[in-house]
């Protein structure tokens, strides 16, 4: 067989992403801290607790980045660290920020820094949170004072991550703090002052740095009518693929509300058109969903959990589907996903980040084909010449998984949050071959994905 290679361009970004309270440790200041208290709310009763131990000790793990030849991290900041309480800002907070980030820099690892992933200062929160549109000048304040103490150590910034999600669980599924259900306006409204206050803090930036790159990282699930043929199946799939997806770009882009975040605003979207320097992909899975009249808080778009896809039959109807599914139930394993939302945000002619992107695999038995397998689209992007810059696995070690606990196993290194052991797993060791040979190969296949050869290298 002919050997195949796919290369990557030369100053491609090969990272992984992590947030502060899933790797920090002992952030007690926050409202997932305080949910963590609530019996219920987590896995098995887990807590945060110590983390990955990074607030003490990241250097290990930033030491981990460079054996596996990795040039970029995404690493998120604690709002209640350097804002502990209303307007009062902690200098030594700052300072080991600045440890941090001059860690990655010495190892030659760029840092992009994201101000805001999930968790809010408990201040914040008992003020109404996201809710309250006061948000918008606070979060601005904030980013003018990180940008302040770090910005020599950074200019690429991502502001919020997953707003969508942010807004979904903890205001519609109530399985993220306030803990919420159904309350579909509520959720808009929260959605709608995160991106405004994106924007108030994409003017900060460029105000203070004039060389800035700021963008945010925005969740995107494909969605598909379980029933293909089904008229209102695929309705339903095309009105929640605007309200999750679409809603969040027409907003940064064109400086335009969607008719759902249109209800109850008091603030155009006019200021927020262009406040993407670029872009970030979070991917994970595709979304099926079947119409059902009960659901008006899915937009009646009854959302297909990936269990039932392995059933003979769904709601009385033959499922012919012959769907890969991952471990804990979490998703499809589906990269034709990635494919066709790569596809629809290369039209936006800006830069593309892969901002997360992996799985749940304790045993590590599918993460070595998932990586190539969602590499390969990759790979193919921008051999269509869109401006993919760069692919951040989540994530380097299993962390704390919100609502999860530490049941769910992302890491290229399992971790004992017990022991704080890191052990390398085999799929580590292809994303670490990946980075240092920035390619993709058929004996990186041949070795650690046999399986998916022929889908990789057909030839």
């Amino acid at each position: 067989m002919p050997t195949t290679t796919h290369y990557f361009p030369k100053n491609f970004k090969w990272g992984t992403a992590t947030s502060s309270h899933q790797v920090e440790g002992n952030n007690h200041n926050n409202q997932w801290a305080l949910w963590e208290q609530q019996e219920g709310r987590i896995v098995d009763g887990d807590v945060a607790g110590l983390a990955c131990n990074w607030w003490l000790n990241s250097d290990g793990d930033f030491d981990r980045m460079v054996a596996l030849g990795l040039n970029a991290h995404r690493i998120s900041l604690e709002w209640s660290r350097i804002e502990p309480s209303e307007g009062q800002f902690d200098n030594a907070a700052l300072e080991r920020y600045r440890a941090m980030l001059l860690g990655l820099r010495h190892r030659g690892i760029e840092p992009m820094v994201t101000l805001h992933h999930f968790t809010n200062p408990i201040w914040l929160e008992e003020q109404g949170g996201w809710e309250n549109e006061a948000v918008i000048g606070w979060f601005a304040r904030y980013t003018a004072v990180v940008v302040n103490a770090l910005g020599d150590l950074c200019d690429l910034w991502c502001t919020i991550n997953e707003p969508n999600v942010y807004a979904v669980l903890a205001y519609l599924g109530g399985t993220h703090p306030p803990g919420h259900e159904g309350i579909t306006k509520r959720s808009f409204a929260v959605l709608r002052n995160m991106l405004l206050a994106h924007g108030a803090a994409y003017q900060t930036l460029h105000q203070k740095q004039v060389l800035a790159r700021v963008g945010l990282a925005h969740h995107m699930r494909y969605f598909s009518p379980l029933r293909p043929n089904h008229i209102l199946d695929g309705m339903t799939a095309k009105f929640q693929d605007y309200a999750f997806n679409e809603s969040v770009i027409l907003a940064l882009t064109q400086g335009k509300w969607s008719l759902a975040l249109r209800q109850g605003a008091t603030q155009s979207a006019r200021g927020l058109r262009g406040t993407l320097d670029w872009i970030g992909l979070n991917y994970y899975t595709r979304q099926f969903t079947m119409f059902d009249i009960r659901s008006s808080a899915t937009l009646f778009g009854r959302v297909i959990e990936p269990a039932m896809l392995r059933e003979a039959e769904i709601f009385g109807y033959h499922n012919p589907l012959k769907t890969e599914i991952s471990d804990y139930n979490y998703g499809e394993i589906y990269p034709d996903g990635l494919w066709k939302l790569l596809q629809r945000l290369g039209r936006l002619n800006i830069p593309i980040y892969i901002t997360e992107c992996g799985l749940p695999d304790a045993d590590d038995d599918q993460r070595p084909a998932f990586l190539m397998r969602h590499l390969k689209p990759v790979w193919l992007g921008i051999q269509f010449c869109y401006n993919i810059v760069g692919f951040y696995h989540w994530s380097l070690t299993d962390n704390f998984e919100w609502s999860e606990g530490w049941r769910m196993k992302f890491g290229l290194y399992a971790f004992d949050h017990v022991t704080q052991q890191r052990t390398l797993r085999p799929s580590g060791r292809l994303y670490g071959e990946i980075a240092k040979s920035n390619s993709l190969t058929r004996d990186q296949a041949e070795r650690y994905a046999p399986d998916v050869l022929l889908r990789l290298f057909p030839t």
